[in-house]
This record gives structure tokens, sequence and C-alpha cells, in this order.
């Protein structure tokens, strides 16, 4: 691989390493920088050549790793994210917009056009598309780190699993199990509170059943989620199907496991027009 020469500087043997942002809040890159100690030695390591939530200083690819934090929601993006996956050795999706769409994928599921209406004085002036997708609908992504935010560890483990050439340690597990290992009284059983713990997937240290709150779903589904199976305990238990569709449609709405039982238990969705 030939890399370019920092004006700067020698050329460097270690690996490169640039960050993107698509549709997001920036969260999810926030937490690479509040890593402070742990981020000295990771630019120890590798040589950070674009991440402009850090620096101005930008240099061009070829990278060895590129973290892309953020949705497809213009088709300014859909071109661009296919010049980052060109550039890019190995492509990291970070976070719930980049991985399910996030909280903008609402609007996968209402009318654009009224959408613009409504918020935007010109709308005319306005380049969007119609949904909010993560960035594996459109390139190939190498590794998918989830969470709103994405966990901070989890992420310098992904950084260095690439680094070792070994595949990243992150938990694939339900948060009930961290329930349990927290010693949290499961909130579903002793309060009847709606929780989506059972089909997501571990990563947020089970916050909120710790604090007598039904998990949002925050780190998207877990791996095999039987999401039909919870769904239909609550609705027989007398739960009104738009608050299921409400937490479904959430932080990782697009999320395939997510959108399909959303889209099964709302009453008002039509297959025939699904997006």
């Amino acid at each position: 691989m030939t890399r370019p020469t920092p004006k700067d500087s020698t050329t460097s043997h270690r690996p490169r390493l640039a960050v993107f942002k698509f549709a997001s809040c920036d969260g999810c890159q926030l937490q690479l920088l509040s890593c402070e100690d742990e981020l000295l030695e990771i630019a120890d390591r590798v040589d950070i050549v674009h991440f402009l939530e850090a620096s101005s200083h930008v240099e061009p690819g070829p990278y060895d790793i590129a973290l892309v934090e953020g949705s497809i929601t213009t088709s300014a993006d859909r071109d661009r994210i296919q010049q980052v996956r060109a550039d890019s050795r190995f492509l990291v999706t970070i976070g719930a917009c980049a991985t399910a769409g996030g909280i903008q994928a609402l609007k996968n599921w209402g009318d654009r056009n009224e959408f613009l209406r409504c918020v935007y004085a010109e709308p005319q002036y306005i380049d969007t598309l119609s949904t909010s997708q993560g960035i594996a609908e459109h390139v190939k992504v190498d590794f998918e780190l989830r969470g709103c935010p994405i966990n901070r560890h989890q992420l310098l483990d992904v950084i260095s699993a690439f680094l070792k050439q070994r595949s990243p340690r992150t938990p694939r597990h339900s948060v009930c199990l961290d329930c349990k290992r927290r010693g949290t009284v499961c909130v579903a059983v002793a309060h009847d509170t709606v929780c989506l713990g059972p089909v997501t997937q571990a990563g947020c240290g089970a916050i909120c059943p710790a604090y007598d709150r039904g998990c949002y779903g925050c780190f998207g589904p877990a791996d095999q989620p039987n999401c039909t199976g919870l769904t239909d305990h609550y609705l027989n238990a007398g739960v009104a199907p738009p608050q299921l569709v409400s937490m479904l449609r959430n932080f990782n709405a697009d999320a395939p496991a997510f959108r399909d039982e959303g889209d099964r238990v709302d009453p008002e969705f039509d297959q025939g027009n699904a997006p």
C-alpha cells in the first residue's frame, strides 16, 4: 500500500487512522476524545490523519482503518461513503446512526415532503433522501460497533484488535445477563415494566434497569433476538401496540430485527407501502 508523505515529517510506517462523520450528533466521535490517556497511547501506535472533530489538519487516503459515524441521509453522502470505502483497508462503523440509521431513521416511516414543508421555509433548497440508513446498506463494512453512544472501552478494543490482527471482543449477549451480574432485580418481572433488555445487545452496563427503568435498546439487537416472542408477551399482557412500536423505533430504528418487528406490531403500517 502506497502512503502519502506528510509535508512536515518523514514517511511514517505506523497504520493510518481516519475518522469520518455523516448524519449524526458527534457523540460517538466524542467518546474517542474522552479516552484521554488511552488516546495518547493510540496516537503513539497510529497516525491519526483525518479527524475533523479533533484537528483541522487532514491528509488524503489511503487509510488502514476508517471509523465512520453517522447515517446516510443525502445523495452527496451516499456518494461520499463510496470514496471512503475505496480509500480504506478496514472500515468500522461506530454508533447507532452508522449501524442502524439512528433516531433520524424515524423519517423512514414518514412523509419526506411533509417534513420538509413543516420545518423549512424554503424546502426546495434542501437535498435529502426519504430514508436514513446505516452505512452497511451502501458499502461493505468490516465491523459494526453499536451503541448510542458507543462504549469507549469497546472502541479501544476494536482499534487494538485491528492493530493486532485479531477479532474484536465485543459482547453479543443481551442486557439481561448484565443485569444478573449487577444483581439488578428484573424490572419486567417485578414491576411489569416494558423492557427491551432480553433482545438488546449488552454494552451500556445495564444502566436503565438499575434505576427501575426499562431498557430502551440503545445498543441494538442482541445476537439472535426473539423480538416476536417478547412483543407477543407484552401484547398478551395488555401493552398497547403503539407503546411497543415507539420503543422498537428508537435509537436503532432501522436495525432489521427491530424494524421488522415494529412493522409487524404497528397497526397503521402498510406492508404494501413499506420504504
